[in-house]
């Protein structure tokens, strides 16, 4: 799903809403939980999950290519973990059994 596909939806939800008032919307609350992230704080939506900035550690891998040993520095990471009521309908929808 894209940004307008999410814009689209809610403002077919939401009658006397016009796409650009609800765009608008939409876009405070992306800049909203984007600015918490980089922040280094945690964002919980009840319901769907939650945000968190995890730190990679540094470390040394292979090229397969070129066998050169690579040094990849320390970063920031974004975790996702869904909630219980995001993640029962995912887990029975794919009980293993077609």
């Amino acid at each position: 799903m894209l940004k307008r596909d999410l814009i689209n939806e809610v403002s077919n939800e939401m009658d006397g809403y016009l796409k650009k008032d609800v765009g608008h919307a939409v876009e405070i609350i992306l800049d909203t939980i984007s600015d918490a992230l980089s922040e280094g704080r945690r964002v919980e939506i009840r319901g769907f999950g939650s945000f968190s900035v995890r730190e990679r550690k540094a470390r040394s891998t292979k090229n397969p290519r070129t066998s050169k040993i690579m040094n990849i520095p320390a970063r920031k990471t974004i975790h996702f973990t869904m909630s219980k009521s995001l993640k029962d309908p995912l887990v029975k929808g794919n009980s293993g059994t077609e």
